[in-house]
C-alpha cells in the first residue's frame, strides 16, 4: 500500500538480513523513512542501499543490549527523519540447543537480555523522545516457540513467551496513543533458522498444512499491517505466522 506511512519514521533492529530487512523493505515501499541496526557496517551499509539510500533509510551499528546503541540509534531517527513513530524489535538470539538439563545458564540469562529486556529498553526509549507526546505504533517479533513447547529450543520459546506477554502488558500500560502488538512466526527460511530445516527443507514443509516453510516478505507484511492505520483497533494480540503448523499440532 504506498503512501500509507508517508511521513513515518521506522526503527527496525536486527534489520540487516532475513526478516528484519524484509519489515525495512515493505516499510519503505509504503512510504516509510526506516533506521536500521545490527551489528555489522558492511551489512548494514547495503541493506540501506537496496533501500534506496539516505532518502529513505539509514544505519546506525551496535548490540540492541547497549544502552548507548539505543540512545544513539533513537536520536538520529529524530534528528535526521523528524520524528519515532514506528518501532520494530526484531532482534532475538539463540546460542543453545538441546535440552534444559544441559542449558548454560550464561547463555540463558543473556538470551532474556537480548531478547526480552532490550525489547523493554527500546520501547522506554522511543516513548522519552518520540512517542510519549506523539503515540505510535509498536510490534514485537516473536515466535510461535513461544505458544507451545518446542524441545531443542525450550530457552528461546520461553523467552519469546516472556515477550508475548509483555507485549500484552505493554498494550495495556501504553494505550490509548501507542499501540503495541507482536507476530509469532513458525520457520521462516532465513540464516538465522537455516538448523531447522537445512538439508530436510521438503521432509520439514510436510508437516505444515501450506506445505512450504515462510519467507522473510510473509512476515513483513503481517508487521507492516499491524503497524499501520489498518490496525487501528488492535492491540496486545500476537498475530500467528504459521503455514498452519499450530493447527496441525506442531511447533
Amino acid at each position: 500500500m504506498p503512501g500509507r506511512f508517508d511521513g513515518r519514521t521506522a526503527i527496525v533492529t536486527g534489520a540487516s538480513r532475513g526478516i528484519g530487512l524484509a519489515i525495512a523493505q515493505r516499510l519503505v515501499s509504503d512510504g516509510a523513512r526506516v533506521v536500521l541496526t545490527a551489528r555489522k557496517t558492511d551489512a548494514l551499509e547495503q541493506a540501506v542501499a537496496e533501500l534506496g539510500g539516505p532518502e529513505h533509510a539509514i544505519f546506525v551499528a551496535g548490540h540492541a543490549d547497549d544502552p548507548d546503541h539505543r540512545a544513539e540509534t533513537v536520536t538520529a531517527a529524530v534528528e535526521t527523519f523528524g520524528s519515532l513513530d514506528l518501532l520494530v524489535n526484531n532482534t532475538g538470539i539463540n546460542p543453545t540447543y538441546g535440552p534444559l538439563m544441559g542449558l548454560d545458564l550464561s547463555a540463558a540469562r543473556k538470551m532474556v537480555e537480548v531478547n526480552c529486556l532490550s525489547a523493554i529498553a527500546w520501547i522506554q526509549q522511543a516513548h522519552r523522545a518520540w512517542m510519549g507526546e506523539h503515540g505510535g505504533a509498536v510490534v514485537n517479533v516473536a515466535s510461535v516457540g513461544g505458544l507451545r513447547p518446542a524441545p531443542g529450543i525450550a530457552m528461546y520459546g520461553a523467552t519469546k513467551a516472556m515477550l508475548i506477554h509483555l507485549t500484552q502488558e505493554l498494550a495495556v500500560e501504553l494505550g490509548p496513543s501507542i499501540r503495541v502488538n507482536a507476530v509469532a512466526p513458525a520457520v521462516v527460511k532465513t540464516k538465522f533458522a537455516t538448523a531447522l530445516y537445512e538439508g530436510r527443507e521438503d521432509e520439514v514443509a510436510a508437516t505444515y498444512p501450506l506445505k512450504r516453510l515462510g519467507v522473510p516478505d510473509d512476515v513483513g507484511s503481517v508487521v507492516a499491517f499491524l503497524l499501520s492505520d489498518d490496525a487501528a483497533w488492535m492491540t496486545g494480540q500476537a498475530l500467528v505466522i504459521d503455514g498452519g503448523l499450530l493447527l496441525a499440532g506442531g511447533v
